[in-house]
């Protein structure tokens, strides 16, 4: 109720609110007293003659700010980024993260249970047929790995 007593004695209320503070000061003394002691400060305001400044008073403070020290220009200055723009840059990362967390993997295709353990089972079958045979693999002479590794294993009786 504070700030609309100032906006009432300042005469800056509207009709509607002006009527319902005058209803307010009518049932609250304490209240009335504040109207009162505002008033009778802005009489007293309104009563002392203005002071003008002196025709030297804008040249003086021109001066005390130019004559302050400018402050240095870094060569870093242009990697100071505005919070806004960080919040903005944070936002769009995340967005972003949550987007390719949400894609992740593309679904695989949907093939039916006893197609896709084919499928899996798959370089297995292919690989059956070169297992099968190890005929052409005796004809080959023995290696020079092979002769070590003989001399290193125990002999088994």
């Amino acid at each position: 109720m504070e700030s609309r007593i100032l906006a009432y004695v300042g005469g800056r209320l509207k009709v509607r609110g002006r009527l319902e503070v005058e209803k307010h000061l009518a049932e609250c003394a304490a209240c009335c007293l504040r109207v009162s002691e505002f008033s009778a400060v802005s009489k007293l305001l309104d009563e002392l003659p203005l002071i003008e400044p002196s025709p030297e008073f804008d040249m003086r403070v021109h001066a005390r700010v130019a004559a302050e020290p400018q402050p240095k220009a870094s060569w870093w200055d242009w990697m100071r980024v505005s919070p806004r723009i960080a919040f903005a840059a944070s936002m769009l990362l995340l967005m972003a993260l949550w987007l390719g967390y949400r894609a992740g993997t593309p679904n695989a295709p949907n093939i039916p249970n006893n197609d896709q353990a084919m499928m899996q089972d798959l370089p297995v079958l292919e690989d059956h047929d070169v297992l099968q045979n190890f005929e052409p693999l005796k004809d080959l002479p023995p290696g020079p790995e092979d002769d070590d590794a003989d001399a290193q294993q125990p002999q088994r009786m």
